[in-house]
């Protein structure tokens, strides 16, 4: 495809093979447009769980602050690390991994410059690893906790083996917490403004969304699973759902990015976060 040439939008059958393939150079090409448009939101060490701004340092949803001293966390489909670089700043031992080379080395960039949180004594830099989601290079029970913000999930076929792959690597009772694209987004137009209020399709079309060039190659790829799809892929993967937060888009964030929007965030709900505990 002519790198000036727009790809084709459709809805379409996508195998987990050429999703992986599609996303993993999607976020290669552009990753450093992504964190010149929303590394200023997403910041260098802060973790944020999606547009709507919702901080770990206030949400907790991993559990208190204060507890995660020590611990083994992974992060999955990490970016460049902001959230592993703020877990490390709490005294955690955190691991960022991702499927995009250029994203992983935006976390190194990021570490150069600004080497002061994970360089301080008795602060851990976070380790970085290029891996797929759904085949984890980790001995079972490596981790503590697990994380994931707007990570790996949506951009799979089969999210139960990336789910079950989480698992194998937690301990017994260890904690998964992830968000994704609340799925009645789906019905919505991508839109910020006043089109993107009227619904446009099913809720319950489960065809991927698929970016492709003009030989039918797909180049990016999105998945849709409904509510109720997210909790049987929880169960199934051997979690027990403790929670699921739809944050409120709050009054003092103005920025649209993408289809999200102050409009929009105050109507219907932009974010799901499932809050996990493996089962023992």
């Amino acid at each position: 495809m002519n790198q000036d040439q727009e790809p084709e939008a459709t809805r379409r059958d996508a195998s987990d093979t050429e999703s992986s393939r599609a996303n993993r150079g999607w976020w290669d090409r552009n990753a450093d447009e992504y964190q010149s448009e929303h590394g200023a939101f997403l910041g260098d060490d802060r973790f944020v769980w999606g547009p709507e701004g919702l901080d770990e340092a206030e949400a907790a949803l991993l559990g208190p602050v204060a507890e995660l001293k020590d611990r083994r966390i992974l992060e999955i489909g990490a970016g460049a690390a902001q959230c592993s670089r703020w877990l490390a700043a709490q005294g955690a031992r955190p691991v960022a991994l991702d499927l995009s080379h250029r994203q992983l080395q935006h976390a190194l960039r990021i570490a150069d410059a600004a080497p002061g949180t994970p360089g301080t004594p008795g602060v851990t830099a976070p380790e970085l690893v290029e891996a797929d989601a759904g085949a984890l290079p980790f001995r079972d029970g490596s981790f503590d906790l697990a994380c994931s913000a707007y990570g790996a999930l949506p951009f799979v076929a089969d999210p139960v083996q990336v789910l079950r792959e989480v698992r194998r690597v937690l301990q017994p009772g260890g904690r998964f917490v992830f968000s994704v694209t609340h799925p009645i987004r789906w019905a919505f137009p991508d839109e910020p403004g006043p089109e993107g209020l009227s619904v446009a399709g099913s809720y319950f079309d489960r065809t991927p969304y698929v970016e492709q060039d003009g030989t039918g190659r797909a180049v990016y790829v999105e998945h849709h699973r409904t509510l109720g799809d997210r909790v049987r892929d929880v169960v199934a993967a051997g979690f027990r759902l403790l929670d699921l937060v739809e944050p409120e888009w709050p009054e003092w964030n103005t920025q649209e990015w993408g289809g999200w929007s102050p409009l929009r965030g105050q109507l219907i709900p932009g974010t799901a976060i499932f809050v996990c505990e493996a089962e023992a």
